[in-house]
């Protein structure tokens, strides 16, 4: 079962690569955004820790930091997709 719990961090990337879209599509500025991924990731590394039995965190502030860590992994996912995009256009 403790694929469980590492899916459970992926899941908390592409949550937040969503959230970070979302916010693209507001009037905030696009500097927030790893800002607010973070602290959304944060928030679902929490939930992660009391929902998913092999989650791979035990206390509260390894939840926050993993969650952290998955929601400005998915910052990172979309600049490097975005530069690898470009240098292929140019």
């Amino acid at each position: 079962m403790e694929l469980l719990g590492i899916t459970g961090v992926a899941a908390i990337t592409i949550i937040c690569y969503l959230v970070g879209s979302l916010v693209k599509c507001t009037t905030l500025d696009n500097k927030f955004i790893p800002v607010i991924c973070g602290a959304f990731g944060g928030a679902l590394g929490v939930v992660g820790m009391i929902t998913i039995p092999d989650f791979p965190a035990t206390d509260y502030i390894t939840a926050i930091a993993v969650g952290i860590v998955s929601g400005l992994a998915a910052t990172g996912i979309n600049q490097a997709v975005k530069q690898l995009s470009e240098k292929k256009e140019g």
